[in-house]
């Protein structure tokens, strides 16, 4: 099973978007200054979530809520949801 997430970052104010086989692991990783592309924005929270089951799907979702149509559709699923960080 792989986890396809959205982390937020409040003092960014920035989305990160990856996938993992591990969230846990993954989002201790984030928050551990572990992920070069990720520390300058500590502390990230999870925001979404999507547990899929084949990791080339997982890494096809990740691609795609990274294209301009994917931003599209997480700012419509998470427009209420930001505001609460």
């Amino acid at each position: 099973m792989f986890v396809v997430y959205v982390l937020f970052s409040k003092k960014l104010n920035k989305r990160y978007t990856g996938f993992t086989s591990n969230i846990n692991l993954r989002l201790n990783q984030h928050n551990n200054g572990k992920v070069n592309f990720t520390k300058g924005g500590i502390p990230w929270v999870l925001i979404y979530k999507e547990d899929i089951k084949d990791k080339t799907d997982a890494r096809k979702r990740e691609l795609f809520l990274k294209s301009g149509a994917g931003r599209k559709i997480l700012d419509e699923i998470l427009n209420t949801k930001t505001e609460e960080f």
